[in-house]
C-alpha cells in the first residue's frame, strides 16, 4: 500500500497507469528440505569421508639425518657410579624435592646418615638413558623433576619413612627394594612387615612344635601297645598263681 501511494503522490516523468497493483507478502513455497533423523545424520558424519592430507612435495623440507651422539666422559662415569649404586645397594629410594633449603636438607642427610642411608643427586637424563638399557627401565617415569635417590645396603624403609615425615618439602616416589619395584603405598605396607629376624624364628618355632607334635604321634601307639601287653602280662600272672596252689 505504502508503494501505491509513493507512485501515486510523487511526480515522475512519462506516463504512468493511476494504480498498479502491488502484491505484498511471502512468497509462496510449496517445497520445503525436510531435516534429516537425529541417527541418520550421526551416521553421516561418522561415515564422511576424510581425505588424507597431501604430502609435502620431496625437497620442500630438509632431510632430517639421525646422529648418534656418544656420551661424553662425564656421562659414562655417571652411568658407572649408577651401575655400581643398583647392584650393590638393597634398598634405592626415589624421592622429590619440592623446595626444601639447604639447611633442611643438611638435618635430613644427618638423620639419614645415623641409620646407614645415603643421598645421592644424579641428573635425571643420565637417569633416565642408563635406565632405558637396564632391568629397572620401569623406574624411569619416576625420575621427573628435582629428584634425590636415598640408597642403603639394607632396607631400612622404617628408618627413611621416620626421617621423611619430618621434612615437608619431600616427597616419596617409589622405591627398588631387593630387586622389587614398589609405589609409595607398597613401600609403607612393607614397613608395616616383621623383620627377618622374627619371621625366621616363628618359622624355628611353628617346624620344632610341628616335629614334636610328630614325634609324640609316633611313639603313642607303640607306647600304648605296650602298655596294654604289660598289663596282659599281669592278668596272666594274676590268674596262674591261685591255679597253682589249687593243684598243689
Amino acid at each position: 500500500m505504502a508503494a501505491t501511494l509513493c507512485r501515486i503522490l510523487l511526480p515522475k516523468q512519462g506516463w504512468l497507469p493511476f494504480t498498479q497493483c502491488v502484491r505484498h507478502g511471502s512468497k509462496a513455497v510449496t517445497r520445503h528440505k525436510r531435516p534429516l533423523h537425529f541417527l541418520k545424520q550421526k551416521l553421516m558424519s561418522v561415515t564422511r569421508y576424510i581425505p588424507p592430507p597431501r604430502p609435502a612435495p620431496p625437497g620442500a623440507y630438509p632431510r632430517q639425518t639421525i646422529r648418534d651422539q656418544e656420551d661424553d666422559p662425564f656421562t659414562l662415569l655417571v652411568k658407572k657410579n649408577l651401575k655400581s649404586v643398583f647392584q650393590e645397594s638393597k634398598m634405592v629410594a626415589v624421592v622429590q624435592n619440592s623446595g626444601s633449603t639447604a639447611d633442611e636438607m643438611m638435618l635430613l642427610k644427618y638423620k639419614l646418615h645415623k641409620h646407614g642411608i645415603t643421598v645421592k643427586f644424579f641428573p635425571n637424563q643420565v637417569v633416565r638413558s642408563f635406565l632405558k638399557d637396564s632391568t629397572y627401565s620401569n623406574m624411569a617415569p619416576l625420575f621427573i623433576g628435582h629428584t634425590v635417590l636415598f640408597i642403603s645396603k639394607e632396607p631400612k624403609v622404617k628408618e627413611m619413612l621416620s626421617s621423611l615425615r619430618t621434612s615437608r618439602h619431600m616427597l616419596l616416589l617409589g622405591a627398588c627394594i631387593d630387586n622389587t619395584l614398589l609405589s609409595a603405598q607398597g613401600v609403607v605396607s612393607y614397613s608395616k612387615l616383621p623383620s627377618v629376624a622374627v619371621v625366621q624364628g616363628e618359622l624355628v618355632s611353628g617346624l620344632t612344635l610341628l616335629t614334636s607334635q610328630t614325634a609324640a604321634m609316633l611313639q603313642r601307639h607303640p607306647a600304648q601297645l605296650s602298655a596294654l601287653l604289660q598289663q596282659h602280662v599281669k592278668q596272666q600272672s594274676s590268674e596262674g598263681a591261685p591255679k597253682a596252689q589249687e593243684a598243689t
